[in-house]
């Protein structure tokens, strides 16, 4: 594993899974649950990537076109972003949440697309023992990424039902909820800015640690 690169578990756990389910994740449509189908275009997206490294670096706009395409199927990226802003969501003007969602949006796609085509691992894999859905529109699924040095990194993804499909909304990885930490970051970014939003948006670039990632949290 490189771990001089500081995306490298934020890039690959996230964006592998969603870039992985090339199709929504669809209550109705699909009688898998969750797991099942990220489990199965995860394995289909990962075997179309292999060996292509040097194509998609040599095509990098091409590798980020498919990767926002992808992840506007199955990432509720308004949902994120409200979330990410937190309290402060209530008093953005429409104008301001809609341009922090978009912001958010390009940074992880900028982000993950350059981590697809860098990212050193051995294997990943979905685990068969998931915990049961506790509400009827939420779920979770339970990975594990293993590194070319045998250390495994637990990942787990939030899952919401929003008009008959699973989008993902969140994502833990070893125990570091990447959620509440974009979270906090963009708190502090509002008290150093004295609540300037514009300031905040257009300064917005969220960063997780490689340290950070590999300590784990206890989420």
């Amino acid at each position: 594993m490189s771990v001089n690169k500081w995306p490298l578990m934020l890039v690959f756990t996230f964006a592998v899974a969603l870039l992985a389910a090339m199709v929504p994740l669809s209550a109705s449509a699909q009688p898998e649950p969750p797991e099942e189908m990220i489990r199965n275009n995860i394995n289909e997206f990962m075997a179309q990537l292999e060996g292509r490294e040097a194509y998609y670096q040599a095509n990098i706009d091409e590798l980020k076109r498919e990767v926002e395409d992808s992840l506007e199927q199955v990432a509720d990226f308004r949902y994120i972003g409200a979330s990410v802003m937190g309290s402060y969501f209530r008093n953005a003007s429409p104008e301001q949440r809609s341009r922090f969602v978009d912001v958010f949006r390009q940074t992880l796609i900028d982000t993950y697309t350059r981590g697809l085509v860098t990212f050193d691992y051995d294997d990943i894999r979905v685990l068969d023992d998931q915990r049961p859905q506790r509400e009827e529109d939420r779920a979770s699924v339970a990975m594990e990424v293993i590194a070319t040095n045998g250390d495994v990194y637990p990942v787990n993804y939030s899952l919401r039902l929003s008009d008959g499909e699973w989008r993902v909304v969140n994502v833990i990885v070893n125990g570091i909820n990447l959620g509440l930490t974009f979270r906090n970051q963009f708190d502090q970014a509002m008290r150093d800015n004295n609540r300037d939003y514009d300031a905040v948006i257009n300064g917005w670039s969220p960063d997780v640690g490689v340290d950070e990632l590999e300590e784990g949290g206890d989420a």
